[in-house]
């Protein structure tokens, strides 16, 4: 009953703005009309796409930028041979839980300067933010091994602990 609640709760705040509000999420230049002899000024893509597309701006060659995006999208495939921590959870992981929020906020900025125009200091901050980008995949087992150690390290002066259960 919890998840159809759950369900039913999501297809009503869906339904607001499917049938109430459906251009509210929209680009505003969706609604100027076709001229085959006028290019717009600025094409952005939506914005789940403008992470990828700023990886694909930042690269001053072409098939290079498009080797560099599609490898952006394939390497999430390799995440899970990647981190190779036997601990899942980032609780017990610190140096890890910083540079995964240091990835977010890294792939937060693509994704804005995804959206702006190609110009002197948005070129400079597209191409280290996809050097980061890619560098966290690099250091990510790294990362794993010295939270593995750390771990073990803190496990070892805490499970000589007692408590109340034994």
């Amino acid at each position: 009953m919890k998840d159809l609640f759950g369900f039913l709760l999501f297809l009503l705040f869906f339904s607001y703005f499917l049938f109430h509000e459906p251009n509210l999420l929209g680009h505003p230049d969706n609604y100027i009309g076709a001229n085959p002899l006028v290019t717009p000024a600025h094409i952005v893509p939506e914005w789940y796409f403008l992470p990828f597309y700023a990886i694909l701006r930042s690269i001053p060659d072409k098939l290079g930028g498009v080797v560099c995006m599609g490898l952006s999208l394939v390497i999430f495939f390799f995440f899970p041979f990647l981190h190779t921590c036997r601990v899942k959870s980032p609780r017990f992981k610190p140096i890890f839980r910083f540079f995964f929020w240091c990835f977010v906020s890294n792939l937060l900025l693509l994704g804005y300067l995804g959206g702006q125009v190609v110009e002197a200091p948005y070129i400079i901050l597209g191409q280290c933010t996809t050097f980061f980008y890619f560098l966290y995949f690099f250091l990510l087992p790294f990362i794993d091994y010295i939270d593995t150690i750390l771990f073990q390290k803190y496990s070892f002066y805490t499970s000589k602990s007692t408590t109340w259960w034994r």
